[in-house]
């Protein structure tokens, strides 16, 4: 069975969502910054993590505020 929620509901759980994932990605990006000269490749792991949440803020800031970020292509 789904709940249904109104708009305000779903604006609430897609800005926690959005602050997760900043908090995620800059948790990444530290752990790349501080593993690069010990461990290279544990380093790029996290990097691309971090590229990961970067796309999701991209996707969830698009949402939150239509026109934000352009289209490349």
């Amino acid at each position: 069975m789904t709940d249904v929620v109104d708009s305000d509901e779903l604006l609430r759980r897609i800005q926690r969502a959005r602050a997760c994932a900043v908090r995620e990605e800059r948790s990444w990006r530290t752990r790349s910054e501080e593993l690069g000269p010990t461990d290279p490749q544990a380093a790029r792991d996290a990097t691309v993590r971090q590229m990961s949440y970067e796309a999701v803020l991209t996707v969830l800031d698009e949402i939150l505020t239509p026109g934000k970020h352009t289209a490349e292509g």
